[in-house]
Formats: structure tokens, sequence, C-alpha cells
């Protein structure tokens, strides 16, 4: 809330004075290397170290002044370098907790003028549990709206990633980016962009591609319109329907079986199946279940007639 507050209050200042402005949107270093993260001025720092400063957010975590570049303080591993225009944090010795996103400040006045933010991934994000998915809209219900959304879902990594798209080869702006952290300290991270929805059904390929690491491999996942495709002849798929039919067909003969066997054992020489106990019915994600209770079938194939729960029989 206190970091929401600085941004409006900082765009009041921004049309009037400076502009802070970090080119590297994400930098990858190596455990135990340097990584220095800049920032630049549209005018000049009056002051210089005296009122820059460097924030740190980490995900899950609330906003942190880690250097005031005015103080001597931990200068071994946080050290301010500046210039007219610029400011530069070093950070020495880089290790995985200190990723996240660095942000430079100026104190103009009684504000804080912030920068865009520099993403820090230290090391390899990447876990055993790491996927990427890739979630589209409906195809019919995102003609409702003159937008539609798509995300990239990456689940199980132990630190921030770079997620990047593209549409037909043409790089898009990055989409906003939510995190979830489980218990064991894992992260899913889900980055979504909204584009019109004509652009959508014009049957480009979407790309979403994640890097986890400064190797340069990623992983992509890619996507399109599904009507945009729908519109084969229908030759190409003629040659399917002979074993679909054929499979439907011993599908059809296997459940008729196990109905005649489960409901009349007797007739085809078997003894009835004595079943699990009843059980209540339970929504099993979308999908009702029930047990059906066939003890009460004696020896002979005969039904005998069972008490109903809660109401009184007659001998």
């Amino acid at each position: 809330m206190i970091f929401a507050e600085y941004l409006v209050l900082s765009s009041l200042v921004l049309g009037v004075q400076l502009f802070l402005y970090q080119t590297q949107r994400i930098q990858f270093v190596e455990v135990n290397d340097t990584a220095k993260m800049h920032c630049s001025s549209t005018e000049n720092l009056e002051g210089g170290g005296l009122k820059v400063f460097w924030y740190l957010r980490r995900e899950g975590e609330t906003l942190t002044c880690i250097k005031r570049c005015s103080d001597d303080l931990n200068v071994s591993k946080f050290a301010c370098k500046h210039e007219t225009h610029s400011s530069t944090l070093e950070i020495s010795n880089v290790q995985k907790t200190e990723s996240g996103i660095y942000y430079c400040a100026y104190k103009y006045s009684s504000y804080l003028i912030f920068g865009n933010g520099t993403t820090l991934i230290v090391g390899d994000s990447y876990t055993n549990s790491s996927w990427v998915m890739l979630l589209v809209p409906f195809p019919h219900g995102s003609q409702v709206n003159e937008t539609a959304n798509l995300a990239c879902v990456i689940h199980g990594v132990s630190r921030p990633v770079h997620v990047s798209w593209s549409v037909s080869g043409e790089l898009q702006e990055q989409g906003l980016t939510r995190s979830l952290k489980a218990k064991d300290g894992s992260l899913t991270l889900i980055n979504h962009i909204s584009v019109p929805i004509d652009t959508w059904t014009s049957g480009k390929n979407f790309t979403c591609e994640v890097k986890f690491n400064s190797s340069g491999t990623s992983v992509k996942k890619s996507t399109r319109y599904l009507l945009a495709s729908s519109t084969a002849p229908a030759s190409e798929c003629s040659h399917y329907i002979v074993p679909i039919a054929a499979g439907a067909g011993l599908l059809l003969l296997v459940v008729s079986l196990s109905l005649v066997w489960t409901l009349c054992p007797s007739t085809l020489g078997f003894q009835p199946r004595i079943s699990a106990p009843p059980a209540s019915q339970e929504d099993q994600g979308g999908i009702l279940y029930a047990h059906l209770d066939f003890d009460s079938r004696n020896r002979n194939g005969r039904t005998m007639q069972r008490p109903a729960r809660g109401k009184s029989t007659k001998p």
C-alpha cells in the first residue's frame, strides 16, 4: 500500500521534474558473481548519492530499502556509483536469496520518484517439479468481450523467471505477473496478457517463452485460436471414421457384458460379488460418484427386501 502511494505521488512529480528509467528489465547472474543495475535520469541527479536510494521487492514480500547511497554501511556488499545523469548499484557475491525486483529511487522534496525496476535472477530457478502451461480463452466465450486474455502458468520454480510473449514472431510487451507461494517455498507464477479480440481470432501464433537461468535455454508454449484451424477438408478426417466406429462398438460390448455379469451373475454360473459398504455421494471435481449396494441379493438370484433407513417396514 505504501509503495502504491509512492508511485502515485511520484507520477505527479514526473511530469515537471526528472524521470528515472532502468534499461535492464531483467538480469541473470550466477551465484557469487557481481550484479550491476543501472538507473538513468532525464535530468541532473542533484545531490548524487545524498538523494538516491535502492529498494528490493522479493516474491511475496513488501518493498524494502536495501541501500541509501548517502551512507557507507555494508559497502563491501552494496556499492553506489554515480554520474551526472545516472546511478549504478553493484552487489557483490550475490546469492539466490537476493533475487527479486530492484528499484532505484530519487528523493525530490518530500517525495520519492521510482524507476521502472530491474528483475535480478540469481542462479537457476528451475526445479524437478517445474512445468509450464498455456491457458487460452474459451473459443466462444472470448467473443463476448472486446479483448482476449491469455495466461502463462509457471509452476514449481524456486525464484523469479523471465517471461516474454510474441505474436507470430513479433515480440510483445511484457505481461503482468502474479505469484503464489506454496508451503515448501516453491512459487507458481501466472503471467497474462490482453490482446484485441480481432488479433486473437486472426489465426496468429501466440508464444509464451520462459527463461529460468542465464544459459539461454528456454521453454516455449504456443497456441492459436482454435476455430482458425478447424476448417480442414472433411476428407482429411474420413480415414478416422472406421477405427473410431470399431472402437466404440468394442467399448459398448465390454460395457454390456460387464453389466450382465454384475446384475445377473447367477445366469452366468458365478456367485454374486460382495460389494464395498455403501458410501455417501461426493462431488469429485464436478463428477458425482455413487456406490451401488448388491449385498441384499441372495444366493438364488432373488432380491431380499431390506428396511429403508428412517422408515419402518412390515414383516
